[in-house]
């Protein structure tokens, strides 16, 4: 386990004290742990995700719209 030693505003203090309440965690470590897991869940590298490989192959299967090429 690693520790750290952060730095917060009064403003980013609240925020882990909300989602710390709105959770039922015991401590501002659970509140920052959740914290994390939901960025990295929504936010990092996404189309590697299996739910979206699985939606890729579905948006393939689809019959797709041709469209006139209108530079001629």
């Amino acid at each position: 386990m690693v520790q750290s030693v952060i730095i917060l505003n009064e403003h980013e203090n609240r925020i882990i004290n909300i989602v710390k309440g709105k959770f039922g965690l015991k401590n501002k470590s659970e509140a920052i742990k959740l914290i994390i897991t939901e960025y990295e869940r929504e936010l990092l590298e996404p189309e590697l995700r299996p739910e979206y490989v699985e939606r890729m192959r579905e948006r393939a299967k689809e019959p797709t719209v041709k469209v006139k090429d209108f530079r001629k």
